[in-house]
């Protein structure tokens, strides 16, 4: 598996995020070995445990099939098995066992559920190549952007509960006001049930040990639906979270992951959650909030947009140019805060746009996994080239001029 660093230039921004990357690694695996933190093994299938495999190509079908999901690499269209599109009645059962969970695991102490992360924390850092190689082969990322957008992230996350979350978990005294002087008034917060959540396909790993690792740090059970399009890393993924309940003496239902379509997810909205998360589009997002309107199930939404990338006349384009490029190609574009529009103050248009069509002729595309280095891997979500492919050319066509492209060919 191929760590090359890409060849963006790295400014000297870049220079002090790699650093600190460099040394916020270094105190995780200080953290997590100095301590007696429970260590498990995951056996890995050999699609997992290997860059370059031998597997048949998939062909996508015309004709749609609901009861499974096909599961294949976006870069090269190896399949990788199929998974069962689960139903209502078997999504609700699922969440019926996570219930019985969270009954149990509200009364569960700081210290053990600290644990808890700290043993999932402790094998993050201790695979990471196997972490990335599946994200990589479920999401077409490159390996680095495996290692910044799926690991790095995710063990920041967790090492920030273990260290504040208790803290901000305790209860909190409030002024009762003059005319309640007599009385005492204060927040608590109390574990709510059942956490349901909906993640998207650009980051296999981070978006599901994202929810995850909040919802069982502030006492609760989660149900987590992935999206079709990266559902084998699910596999590995979910293992890994099985052998971390059972290493601390957790529930063994606490944490559930469902494979599915859009009966499985509508199904995981309107099954009686307590509180539910949603990461995707504004368009699924307002028909999330109208389902979870009829429980009146409380919503967290976190939706695209066209993120605008601002570059004014007195920026120094050594740092900018870095900046930029990896705001856009960061694993392909499929970001949430990937720059979508740019906006040059025309006095260092021209430069900017020299410099970066330069850095662009430079970079590699191919499959992230197998080959040599590359900076660019797949786009994962079926239609997604086509629809950029579009774009382009329905800017040309209204006057815009194509300095350098890569070649593309469209699918018939």
């Amino acid at each position: 598996m191929d760590l090359t660093m890409p060849q963006l230039p790295l400014s000297a921004a870049s220079c002090v995020v790699l650093a600190a990357i460099a040394f916020l690694m270094i105190v995780l695996i200080r953290a997590v070995t100095q301590e007696a933190v429970p260590s498990f093994q995951v056996e890995l299938s050999e699609a997992e445990a290997q860059d370059s495999i031998s597997a048949a190509k998939y062909t996508p079908s015309k004709s749609s099939t609901t009861d499974q999901i096909p599961c294949y690499d976006p870069g090269n269209m190896q399949l990788l098995g199929h998974l069962p599109a689960m139903t209502s009645a078997q999504v609700k059962s699922v969440v019926a066992d996570a219930q019985t969970a969270a009954k149990e695991w509200k009364h569960s102490s700081f210290k053990q559920r600290k644990l808890l992360l700290k043993a999932i924390l402790k094998y993050t850092v201790e695979h990471q190549q196997q972490i990335c190689r599946v994200s990589s082969r479920d999401s077409g990322k490159t390996a680095v952007d495996a290692a910044l957008g799926e690991v790095m992230v995710t063990c920041e996350k967790i090492w920030w509960l273990i260290k504040h979350g208790q803290k901000w978990l305790k209860p909190e005294h409030r002024s009762a006001g003059i005319m309640m002087f007599y009385k005492s008034a204060r927040v608590e917060y109390h574990p709510v049930g059942v956490v349901g959540a909906i993640v998207p396909w650009n980051y296999p790993f981070h978006n599901i040990f994202n929810p995850l690792s909040a919802a069982v740090y502030s006492g609760n059970a989660i149900v987590i639906k992935v999206s079709e399009h990266a559902s084998w890393s699910s596999l590995y993924y979910g293992r890994i979270i099985k052998a971390a309940l059972k290493s601390v003496g957790a529930p063994e239902h606490l944490v559930q992951i469902v494979t599915g379509y859009a009966e499985a997810g509508n199904a995981l909205v309107t099954s009686g959650v307590n509180k539910l998360i949603f990461v995707g589009s504004t368009e699924i997002g307002k028909k999330v909030m109208q389902a979870a309107a009829q429980n009146l199930t409380p919503v967290v939404l976190e939706l695209g947009g066209k993120d605008a990338f601002i570059i004014c006349d007195d920026a120094n384009l050594a740092e900018t140019v870095p900046t930029a490029m990896k705001g856009a190609f960061f694993s392909c574009g499929q970001n949430c805060a990937g720059a979508e529009r740019f906006f040059v103050q025309e006095a260092v248009y021209d430069d900017f746009l020299n410099q970066v069509a330069e850095v662009t002729k430079k970079m590699r595309q191919g499959p992230a996994l197998g080959g040599g280095p590359i900076d660019c891997g797949a786009m994962c979500m079926p239609g997604l080239a086509e629809k950029v492919a579009d774009l382009v050319g329905d800017a040309v066509q209204h006057g815009a001029k194509v300095d350098f492209h890569f070649s593309y060919q469209k699918e018939q």
